[in-house]
């Protein structure tokens, strides 16, 4: 009998799991979510320093630059109130690790992803803040990636871990907003 067999799968160290026994504990293995929307940024900042796109002119910019203060601090706080509560449930943040619980209390209850909302948040009102309209469609681009590259494993992820449970919160709490 080899050192793997008559154990489960938690008990055997992680050389002797195989790479879907692995895969399983854990969504992603990078942090794509805040790269992407860090990348995207950092973008969007390039092309406005190399071709800067004309501003609305006041009072419209002043309303605007009211209105990306408030959307960053809003985005900063709901990042902040999702960290918090997966951090009050004792899972993770991390996509590298596996989630030991399905927080749907809090902001998890009004969307099934707030920290990339949050941050999705943070760079459309940045733009409206800096009067940088790249950062709008910037924005948009870190949603679109960390969507396919971030929450839809996380989404098999955590419907491989939690089941039903969690295909009733997917039912019941939308993606995004």
């Amino acid at each position: 009998m080899s050192s793997g067999e008559g154990r489960s799968g938690q008990e055997r160290s992680g050389a002797e799991r195989s790479g879907e026994e692995r895969a399983g504990e854990r969504a992603t293995g990078f942090p794509v979510a805040p790269v992407s929307f860090i990348a995207a940024a950092a973008g969007a900042v390039v092309l406005h320093v190399l071709w800067p796109l004309p501003w609305l002119g006041s009072p419209l910019s002043d309303i605007l630059l009211a209105l990306g203060a408030i959307g960053v601090l809003a985005g900063g706080g709901l990042v902040f109130s999702a960290v918090r509560t997966l951090s009050a449930a004792g899972t993770t943040v991390r996509p590298d690790r596996r989630s030991e619980h399905l927080v749907t209390a809090g902001v998890y209850g009004l969307s099934r992803n707030p920290i990339y909302l949050g941050f999705a948040t943070v760079v459309a009102s940045a733009g409206l803040l800096f009067g940088v309209i790249w950062l709008l469609p910037a924005a948009l681009l870190g949603a679109l990636v960390t969507t396919r590259f971030a929450i839809v494993p996380e989404e098999h992820h955590l419907a491989q871990r939690f089941g039903k449970r969690y295909r009733d919160y997917q039912k019941a709490v939308r993606r995004w907003i």
